[in-house]
């Protein structure tokens, strides 16, 4: 069974998380929920879980969205229908119809798109879809939350009888109003409001001749307020009939309690089903915040977390437009333990933390910000040791404190544990307090636990370098500027850099010197090793980026090659059906150039209708018959090809033209007059000229005449083609 304590939560900073997600919710009892998150303690449950959140993600982006969830809480009301003989307000039924409501479109939605949404319409399925509650309080209660006049028939009767007795109220009072207004016994203002009564506004020295009740008077004295004694009578027997529609309506809405009191069970469900949506869709909205997915469950013992960020770190950083470095961790039954050393500042405890804290996100059915390559198994308990634990209250030590931590967790650690242990065996001596976590170190392998921890101890990156299934980490550094990259490297241990980054901060050379010599030498040399071979990392590094950066352009560049190779090749077919199609129509023309010829010479109508129709049978017979939408594509294409191409042929015939402007200069053009014989320059018909208006003639070729201009026309002698 998963059990997570309180301590692992807070030294992640899951809280952190839970208040950005309660911040998003919609409800004041979706936030509460919210900020009660904890891990799941079954497989089946976490999974239902994340999948209703995967599936709220995927509304955001398909047509199908998932309706409002958002509702006024009943909690008050469901309080007062728990007691018996008690009975709601009029706006407490408007609130219990409203969630009703929208339970019952939400129910319906779910169940319409039961494909898209299965694993929250299994949450909709707990619950009841009825629509007898919405119907007993609209038979009841208008949409404004006022009682209906029908709402009984009493209830009816009584205000018919109000509005009558109202009515007579007014009348008589208008009556009085004339009356003494023309006697002059009214101030200027006539009538005003006293008591919520209306009445008239009396001068004083005429208060004892208007008969009626007094019911007030100006500041001043000046003006007397009465209630006309006509008025009076039909007051009193409004008031009797308020009181007795506002018993009328008190017995209504207790009718209407005991009506909805049978229901209370299942508006405790309605209101705890919209809560639990409104939940589902905050931790929906934060996983599109933090681009996060559900990676990969597996049974198998692996944790593979590639390019995993910080989500509380991704956010913050993204909010100062600064940037947020993923890291990828792997652990397996291969590689169960991972030893992260170098220098402070390097983003050891980070990386650690971002490990834990996303591993408790999914166990407590949240998506991560992971690749979606990434999976990992489920753990039973997840044991934190980070930070500087001092118990004031307890008067224990730091290093007290941690070895009361390591007895816990030697207590409950197994294979189906995860621990991470921040700066490992800190807070004693560094040789006796090194030799204690190297003991605790095998301990927690031999029982097959998960874990990473950090440390700056010798001993511990040359023990993880000797146990089989235990790795060594590196952040790597700057091997210049010293400054760090952020990037976790598996695989060999990291150096503190201890004498390299004092001697950048300052520190003279001569007693940087003078501590090495305070040290073993053997210590100096395994330090300066792993510094030297975790420069060489660095740089390899870069190399390494840098090449993936050549590769990629390269690649780039070559699609770019084959996407105009594929563009030329095209342009050449379309082309080539354009060069094809227009040397036919070529022939065609020259075909129907002879056969005007001919008619020309023997004006056999006949012979030219067989030449014509020979002509299109043999170009029918060439044809296949096409069907609609390839004809609409071939002349689409048609199209594009004419209008690439028309800008050359534009080209081609001002180039001809200039050249026969040039051939009419060097030689005269002869004027052309009626009956002269004549064809156009780019053509070969010859015509007779019919007639001559300003540049336009009419020429006459026989079969039809065409008007033409002046100057595309050139003489033809007699005897000449």
């Amino acid at each position: 069974m998963i059990s997570i304590t309180e301590k692992t939560l807070q030294d992640l900073q899951f809280p952190t998380v839970l208040e950005t997600i309660s911040t998003i919710c919609n409800t004041d009892i979706g936030k509460q929920k919210a900020l009660e998150i904890t891990p799941f303690k079954d497989k089946e449950t976490l999974m239902q879980a994340l999948m209703q959140t995967s599936e709220y993600v995927s509304s955001f982006q398909n047509n199908n969205a998932i309706p409002n969830h958002g509702f006024d809480a009943i909690t008050h009301e469901i309080k007062f229908l728990a007691i018996e003989d008690s009975f709601l307000e009029v706006g407490s039924f408007r609130k219990i119809a409203t969630i009703s409501s929208t339970v019952n479109f939400l129910l319906s939605f779910l169940r319409k798109f039961e494909d898209y949404y299965p694993n929250i319409n299994a949450r909709a399925n707990q619950v009841e879809l009825t629509k007898e509650i919405i119907t007993m309080v609209d038979e009841v209660v208008d949409k404004y939350g006022e009682i209906k006049d029908n709402a009984s028939p009493d209830l009816l009767n009584i205000r018919r009888s109000m509005n009558a007795v109202r009515g007579k109220v007014n009348q008589s009072f208008g009556t009085a109003l004339t009356q003494y207004n023309a006697l002059g016994y009214l101030d200027d203002i006539k009538e005003s409001f006293v008591q919520n009564r209306r009445v008239l506004a009396v001068l004083a020295m005429y208060r004892r001749k208007v008969k009626g009740s007094i019911l007030g008077s100006s500041k001043t004295g000046s003006i007397a307020y009465i209630e006309p004694e006509a008025t009076l009578q039909y007051s009193r027997e409004l008031s009797n009939l308020e009181y007795e529609e506002k018993e009328e309506i008190t017995r209504i809405l207790k009718q209407l309690s005991n009506y909805i009191r049978p229901y209370l069970p299942l508006l405790i469900k309605y209101q705890d089903f919209l809560s639990d949506i409104d939940v589902i869709a905050a931790k929906a909205k934060y996983a599109n915040k933090i681009n996060g997915i559900l990676p990969t469950i597996t049974e198998e013992r692996r944790l593979y977390f590639r390019d995993a960020f910080h989500p509380i770190l991704y956010l913050n950083n993204k909010q100062k437009n600064e940037i947020t470095h993923p890291q990828t961790i792997e652990l397996s039954q291969e590689s169960r333990i991972i030893v992260i050393s170098g220098p402070n500042a390097g983003g050891k405890t980070i990386s650690l933390k971002t490990v834990g804290l996303l591993q408790l996100m999914l166990q407590s059915g949240m998506l991560i910000p992971v690749h979606e390559r990434s999976e990992t198994f489920l753990f039973d308990r997840i044991l934190t040791d980070i930070g500087d634990n001092q118990s004031i209250e307890n008067h224990l030590s730091t290093y007290s404190y941690r070895l009361k931590n390591m007895n816990y967790f030697l207590k409950k650690c197994n294979r189906k544990t995860m621990f991470l242990i921040d700066e490992f065996g800190t807070g004693s001596d560094p040789e006796l307090g090194g030799a204690l976590a190297e003991i605790f170190l095998e301990e927690f392998y031999h029982r097959e636990a998960f874990g990473i921890i950090t440390t700056h101890y010798s001993n511990l990156k040359i023990l993880a370098n000797e146990l089989p299934f235990t790795t060594n980490a590196n952040m790597l550094f700057d091997e210049k500027t010293l400054e760090p990259l952020y990037k976790l490297v598996l695989g060999q241990a990291g150096s503190s850099f201890t004498f390299e980054v004092a001697l950048k901060n300052g520190i003279p050379f001569s007693l940087i010197n003078r501590a090495k010599k305070k040290i073993e030498v053997g210590k100096v040399r395994f330090d300066k090793t792993i510094a030297t071979l975790q420069k060489e990392r660095s740089k390899m590094e870069k190399t390494s980026q840098t090449l993936k950066e050549e590769e990629t352009k390269a690649r780039e560049e070559g699609k770019k090659m084959e996407t105009i190779n594929v563009k030329i090749k095209q342009k050449l077919e379309s082309y080539q059906e354009l060069y094809d199609s227009n040397q036919k129509t070529i022939y065609i023309g020259q075909k129907i150039e002879d056969i005007s010829e001919k008619y020309f010479n023997n004006k056999n109508k006949k012979e030219l209708l067989g030449e014509f129709l020979k002509i299109i049978e043999i170009e029918n017979s060439k044809r296949k018959k096409a069907t609609t939408k390839e004809t609409k594509a071939l002349i689409e294409k048609k199209k594009e090809v004419i209008q690439e191409v028309t800008v050359q042929v534009e080209e081609i015939r001002k180039e001809k033209k200039e050249k026969k402007l040039k051939v009419v200069i060097e030689k005269p053009k002869p004027i052309l007059k009626v009956g002269d014989r004549v064809r156009m320059f780019d053509g070969k018909a010859v015509g007779t000229i019919d007639s001559i208006e300003k540049n336009k003639v009419t020429v006459n070729y026989g079969v039809f005449t065409s008007k033409v201009s002046l100057e595309a026309l050139e003489f033809v002698e007699a005897g000449k083609k």
